[in-house]
Formats: C-alpha cells, structure tokens, sequence
C-alpha cells in the first residue's frame, strides 16, 4: 500500500466529513495550505476559489450530486435556501418555499438537516417549506441526484442537505445590517391593528380566542349547544378589529451577528460558533383571482373565449414578514481522530398579510351593479427547533475502521392563532375602493346577512421527529484495488397533532341591526353583540368545525443499509449498495366536539386498516464511475425507489391547498409509487476552476401519485389525491463555468475578470390517468380534460445564467444572475377546460459588492429587475395573478 491515502480513501474521507474546515491537519501541512491558500486567493477569483472546493467534493462523490457553496450563495443575493436552491441544476421554485427536482413535485423530493429528518410546520405537507432557512447561517447546500442506499428509499428527484456553517479556524466576529424596500411598496400599504408584539413576529394575544371558548374547546363542548344569551356573551369577546385601512409602509430591515473561534490544546480542539439573524419585511401586492368561468363562442368573426363568472378581479394585498433565527454550534476534537458536534438551532418565520378583495360570484353579478367585497387577515408563525449530536471516528489501531454516528431531536410548530374573513356586498356599482384610508361610497356597503358573514379560524400544528442513525466503515487495500465496505442503520419516528376550528358569525339572527358599513368593528359594536334584538332561536356564532380538521399521525422508519465501494487501478469505480426499510404510519382523523377518534362506534377491521399505511421492502442502487484522468471522468448510476403518500394524502379529510387555496380530500387506498432511476453524466473540471458537465436521466414510474379535481356547483374544485397508471420523466442537464480569459488578446486583459456560469435543463414528463380507477379509488366523479399530459409542476425547460466580475484589485465584484423556466401545470384541468400553467418568471438579479478595507464590505442588490408578475393562465385566459414589484437592499457588514 501506499504511504499516501489513495484516490478512493481521499473521497470517502471527503464524503463523511463534517465540515473540511475544521479537518485535523499537522501544522507543517497548515503553514503550507496557508501559503497555498495566498496563491490562490491571488490567482482566483472570489466565485471560481469557492466552486473549486464545491467542484472537487461534487468530483470525489461516488453518486450524481450538485453542491451549492456559502459563497456563491452569496454572489447571487439570496436570502434563503429556497431562492437559493433555484439556482441549482433542474430545480425549479414553487410558491416560494417548495423546490420541484428535475420536474418533479415537492412530495418526489426530501430535505434532510445535517444529514438528519428534520420536521415541517406546514399543516398540508410532511416536507419542510425551505423558505424558512435564511442563508446567512447556510454552509453548503447539497442535492444528490442519484439514489444511494445510504440514504431514505422515499427518492424521486433528488435529496437536499443543509449543511450549516460550524467550527471556524480561527477567531471571527461579523456584524452586519440590511437596509431595503420593494417599488411596490412606494405607494401606502393595508394595515390594520394587530399586536404589540408585531415587530419581533409574536403575537400578543390580540388574535387569540377569547379564554372562555378555548376552555370549551378543551372541554369538548359545543357552541352549538349554548343558550341564545351565553353564545352571544362569547361573541363579543371575539377581536373585531381587523378593519383595514392605508397607511405608510416601513423599510425593510435586517441584521446578521456571527461569533465564533477554535482553541487549541495538546490533544484537544476545542470551537464553537453562535450566530443571530433577523429580518422585518413587507411586501404590497395586487393581485387577480378568477375560480370559474363560462365559454362564449365567438361570432361574427370574433374568437371564442372564457369570460369570469366567480372570482376576485381586484386584490389589494399587503404581507409583513419577521423572520428571526439563532444558532450555537459547538465541537471537540480529540487527537485528530476523534470528533463530536453539537448544534441548536432555532428559526420563527411570521408571515401577516392582509387581504381586499373584489369580486362576484355566481348570484352576484356586476351587470346588476352588485360587488363582493372580502377583507382578509391570515397571520400564521411558523418555528422549529432542532438539537442535534455527531460524531466521527477513526479508529487507527483498528484497520482504520470508521464509526459515524448522530442523534438529532427536532419539532416545529405552526400557530394561526385567528385568521378571519368578511364579506360586504357593494351596490349601485360601487368599486369599494379604499381612498386616504376611507371608502369612496361608505353608504353603498352592508356586511352581507348570511349564515356565514364572517369566518374565524384558529389553527395550532406540531410535528416532531427524532432521527438517529450509525454507520460503520472499513477501507481494504488490495494490488490494485481498494475497497470501502459500510454498513448502517437509520432510524426515524415522526408525530404530528394538528387542531383546527372554524367559527362563523351568523347575521341572520339579527332582527332589525343596519348592518350599513365597509367596517365589522363599526357595525358589529360590542353594544349590536350583545343587545341587539334577535331572532328565533339560533345563535349569534357557530361552531362550523368538522372531523378531520382534528388529527394525530405518527409514523415510523426503521432501515438497515449495506454499501460497497471500490476502485480499480485508479480508474474504475463501483459502488453498490442496498437498504431495507420497514415503513408505519397511521393518521387518525379525531372529532372535534368529543377529542376521540372519528372512526365507527364498532369500528371494523376494515376501518382500523384505512387509518394505517405500512410496508416494507428491498432497494437497490450502483453507481459505476469511469475516471479518464485527474480532470474528466464518466458517471452511470441505477436506483429502485419509491414514494410514499403525504400524512393528509391518506387522512379521509379535506384541507385547504395554500398554494391555489382549493380544498383537498385524502384518499386512504391511496398507494405509493414504485421509481426506476436511471442516470449517465459527463464531467470535466480544469485547474483554472472552469468545469464542464453534461448529464442524462430518466426516471419510469409505476402508480404515480397525482391530484385530480372533482367539479363543485359553487365555490372551487374539489382536488383528490389517486394514482394515475403510470408515468415517465426524462432529460437533459448541462452546468458550465468558464472565463474569458480567451478573448483577452483581442479584447484586453479587462476580459479575464469576468466569467460566465449556468446551467440549462431540457426535460419532458407524462402520466396516464385511468379516469375509471380514479373515481373508484376516490368515490368522487371526475371529468378530467386531459387523462394524459404532463405532471404537475413540471417544466419542460430551466435556464441559469450568471455573469461574474471581479476586480483585479479584489476591491470589487459583481454578479448578474438569471433564472427562468418553462410553463408549468398548477391546476390540472376539467369540464373540457384545460390545464392552468403558470407561465415563465424571467428573474433577473444583479448584485454589487465593494470592499473598503480588509474587514468590512458594502453590498448592493436588486432582484427582479425586470418587474415581473407572476401568472397563471388556461387557454390564454388569466387565472391568478400576483405583482411581485423590484427588491432593493443595501448591506454593510464588519469583520471584527
């Protein structure tokens, strides 16, 4: 054997280390890698320094993997893992917080925590929304692309890890603010008298349940069953103060705080790192929402169109957003063999908005000169906390053997504590707008007199997973050969309770109330809540909660895996591996008015089986890697997987879609999908930090899990989970960087300070879609327009650019990035109507750096230059629409 480790060692090595910044090095070797380090900070730009290093551990992977580095995090200007996930190869951006892998929807990837299950505090999805990780705590973000069987057989696109910043080398102490705005922003924004506590994203109360139906509620007792006088006593104690009006809108403020250092002993290193960031942002929007529409053929020449019969044409929208988050990582290493980390994190994400809708519906017609009004307010925080323990291994006197181990205990929560809407119904044409605060037509407003005139709905979700895991490795050396043999097992328990009420106000009962106004607070007074005569014998609010807004889930993943590694003659490599998983879960639907399981007072065998999911199964996957020389190699991989159904996509309830707002119905026969994974790249990287890589895959799926929708008479389309037969996706993915160095003897030598990176993704997907099957698994009628068309979510093509300078000084950078991809399904489509696609986002960015000295630098981003709108249309017609405006902020920032 070599004195040296070999090609294979060193990637192992690379592959399960921590992080290579606090690596156990001699100090001969840290004088010289510092020394080395001077060069290349000399020679190399900021960006190609930084894509090297992520280059070279991408390189020493033995499976497909794109890695994401700190500092082209950075050059880019985004704020958190989401945005900053676009820019990866084939990954496209949902909503803002839910990242689509090669086409494939958020259910077909997961996202792991410093290798570790980390919870989600949506109340629709198991998979953690990534808008909730800023980047300034982010180390690298890696998504792996081809299965392995070190990793959950729930793959379909790919695997994201956060990786956070841990152990510095040396003492650092960073301070930096954030000062910016959005151009939508220049005019007033809504706003309207929340809580004491907005600034720091807590709520203080304010919207809160009164105490005495939160002790009802703990007491399952109904509203419903109060007297006339009782029930109307709780009704005043409801906040009515939710009446918008316009008013000036704050910067957008923010600061980052990092501390840090490393202490060295005889046979000890001992370091730590803490950071703190907050975020105060607001965002004013108009947007467009249309839910049902009527087709009118074209005559006398004229083209056939679809005219809105129900929805919102007018959307004044205002957000504020408080984001905060805080960090403490410690570690110890022990004689350069021996090492343990332990981290805290915690990140609260609030998100406040305030909504003025106008619109008709179906009986409300403008033709008549009648107009809906609704005023929305959703406030929801959002927070999790994760602890987590690790530890690595060499045990020298024994063969080398590895022994990697971690322990990770995490929860998130999801609070809305009194998210409420209100309809008024405007006549003689009244536009309802808002002028200075005050409606231009305050008499031609009432609070409509209906069953439901306002909504309140109170939400608390939590989730917990705790995630453990070993591994244990064993480096064999043979003539010409080298091998890695590993072995494991992970195992993941996952529980969630979620609670939900609705609580409607019922103006009907009012006798003789004028209910006159454009504002509740001034028309449903304390004085109408209580004394105001009324009628019959039903009561003032209802409790309109229904059996599945309550449910508990737990779910449980127990899995053993096998590797093997090799490598021949420095130029082949193999590795194989496979992993059993023994997968439970169980979602329960609970009653609201008992707390008990809704379920059959004799429930069946049958119905405690629809409760429960389980399996368990084989999976495989190898991975083959043909190595030219030290700069080119060739990749081909293969992977059996599969996807599991979401926790709400097996629960007989319906819940609302944050994404379009539709209601959705879980389908308990619902059945996981079967996946072929199949992968070929090319990869070339150069000394100068340039790189080339082009790669091919097709992934064919068996049973794949879809939403369809079901047609309602009033009010959106019910979407239903069901497997469509099957279904396919293949592509194409190139990913570039280079210089331009090359045009320097014609151009000038100006030209080697700039350089070009990106990638472009060509792909195409189809299922098929059994309309028969799909009523049968689902009890529900469908008339899907298109039984085979492309998955939802999917874009045929995804482009990335980004344009780089660096100044020869290092006194200056710059970067300009750009991202867009290709029309994409969101509402699948019936009734002979088509699909809706939301349509391209052309993105584009530039980011200014400057740095004054040593320890400070200045930074100047804009996004979204060319003020695009997000879309969605059907057959040219709009659908939804939002204003997205032009993102400025300035940063500072001191090394200390």
């Amino acid at each position: 054997m070599n004195t040296t480790l070999k090609r294979l060692s060193l990637a192992i090595a690379a592959s399960l280390s921590i992080n290579s910044a606090y690596a156990a090095e001699s100090p001969a070797s840290e004088a010289a890698d510092e020394q080395a380090m001077e060069e290349v900070i000399v020679k190399a730009s900021r960006l190609k320094g930084t894509a090297s290093a992520v280059m070279q551990e991408r390189k020493n992977q033995a499976f497909i993997a794109d890695i994401l580095g700190a500092e082209q995090i950075s050059r880019t200007g985004d704020s958190d893992a989401a945005a900053a996930l676009r820019r990866v190869t084939g990954i496209t951006l949902v909503d803002g917080k839910y990242i689509y892998v090669r086409g494939l929807g958020e259910r077909f990837s997961s996202t792991q925590l410093n290798g570790a299950a980390v919870p989600s505090p949506d109340p629709t999805r198991t998979v953690i929304p990534l808008d909730l990780f800023p980047s300034s705590i982010i180390e690298s973000l890696s998504v792996q692309k081809s299965y392995s069987a070190t990793m959950p057989a729930h793959f379909g696109g790919g695997n994201v890890d956060i990786r956070l910043k841990t152990i510095p080398t040396d003492f650092t102490f960073t301070m930096q603010g954030k000062l910016g705005g959005n151009t939508n922003n220049f005019d007033d924004g809504l706003s309207y008298n929340g809580g004491s506590n907005d600034w720091y994203g807590m709520d203080d109360g304010t919207r809160a349940a009164p105490d005495a139906l939160k002790t009802m509620w703990e007491n399952h007792e109904s509203l419903n069953d109060l007297s006339q006088e009782d029930n109307r006593l709780i009704a005043a104690q409801l906040n009515r103060d939710y009446d918008p009006s316009y008013s000036k809108v704050n910067p957008n403020t923010g600061f980052d705080i990092t501390l840090g250092d490393r202490y060295d002993f005889d046979d000890f290193r001992v370091g730590f790192l803490t950071a703190v960031s907050y975020d105060n942002k607001w965002r004013v929007s108009e947007e467009y929402e249309g839910e049902d529409y009527t087709f009118i053929a074209g005559q006398n020449g004229a083209d056939d169109r679809w005219s809105l019969v129900r929805g919102f044409d007018d959307i004044q929208s205002t957000e504020h957003s408080v984001r905060f988050s805080g960090m403490l990582n410690v570690g110890v290493e022990f004689l350069r063999d021996h090492r343990i980390d332990m981290s805290t994190l915690i990140l609260h994400d609030t998100s406040d908005e305030i909504r003025d809708k106008l619109g008709n519906n179906n009986n409300l017609v403008l033709s008549d000169g009648l107009r809906i009004r609704d005023s929305e307010v959703n406030y929801e925080e959002r927070e999790m906390i994760a602890n987590q323990i690790r530890g690595t291994h060499n045990l020298t006197d024994f063969w080398n053997l590895g022994i990697d181990w971690f322990y990770s205990d995490a929860r998130s929560n999801r609070y809305a504590p009194g998210n409420i809407s209100t309809r008024y119904i405007l006549t003689d044409g009244s536009n309802g707008q808002l002028e200075d605060g005050f409606f231009d037509i305050q008499n031609e407003s009432a609070l409509t007199r209906a069953n439901t005139a306002t909504r309140y709905e109170f939400q608390n979700l939590n989730d917990g997973v705790e995630n453990y895991g070993y591994n244990v490795s064993l480096p064999l050396y043979y003539t010409d050969v080298e091998v890695v043999l590993k072995a494991g097992g992970n195992f993941i328990s996952k529980n969630r309770d979620a609670q939900a009420r609705r609580v409607d106000v019922n103006t009907l009962v009012f006798d003789s109330l004028d209910l006159t106004g454009y504002q509740m607070n001034n028309i449903l007074t304390d004085e109408a809540m209580l004394n105001a005569p009324l009628t019959g014998t039903n009561t003032l609010i209802r409790d309109t909660s229904v059996a599945g807004d309550d449910y508990f889930s737990a779910q449980k993943t127990d899995a053993y895996f096998f590797e093997t590694d090799f490598l021949f003659d420095q130029k082949w490599r193999a590795s194989f591996g496979v992993r059993y998983e023994d997968f439970r879960q169980v979602v329960a639907p609970l009653d609201p008015a008992t707390g008990e399981f809704d379920i059959a007072a004799n429930p069946t065998t049958e119905d405690l089986e629809s409760l429960a999911f389980k399996e368990d199964d084989v999976f495989g996957a190898v991975a083959l890697t043909y190595i030219v020389d030290d700069s080119m190699q060739f990749r081909a991989s293969f992977a059996q997987t599969t996807i599991r159904p979401d926790i709400r996509e097996v629960a007989p309830a319906t819940y609302l879609d944050p994404l379009t707002g539709y209601p959705i119905g879980g389908t308990p026969s619902v059945v996981s999908t079967s996946i072929n994974n199949y992968d070929l790249r090319w990869e070339w990287y150069l000394e100068t930090g340039e790189n080339l890589s082009a790669g091919l895959f097709y992934k064919d799926m068996d049973k794949p899990i879809e939403s369809v929708q079901s047609p309602s008479q009033d009010g959106p389309p019910l979407i239903r989970i069901a497997n469509a037969e099957d279904g396919y996706v293949y592509g194409l993915e190139v990913e570039f960087l280079k210089d331009f160095a090359f045009l320097s003897d014609s151009l000038g030598r100006f030209t080697e300070d700039f350089f070009l990176s990106g990638n472009v993704t060509l792909s195409e997907s189809e299922i098929n879609i059994d309309t028969q099957s799909v009523v049968e698994q689902t009890g529900v009628s469908t008339s899907v327009t298109n039984p085979t068309r492309a998955m939802t979510g999917h874009s045929p093509w995804v482009v990335n650019m980004n344009l780089g300078w660096d100044a020869p000084n290092g006194n200056h950078s710059a970067t300009l990035a750009y991202n867009v991809f290709a029309e994409r399904i969101i509402i699948p489509g019936i009734d002979s109507k088509d699909d809706s696609y939301e349509q391209p986002f052309h993105s584009l960015d530039a980011v200014y750096t400057y740095y004054p000295s040593y320890s400070s630098t200045l930074k100047f981003k804009v996004q979204n230059i060319l003020n695009q709108d997000k879309t969605i249309e059907f057959e040219d017609t709009l659908v939804r629409s939002e204003t997205r405006g032009v993102n400025f902020e300035v940063a500072y920032k001191w090394d200390f």
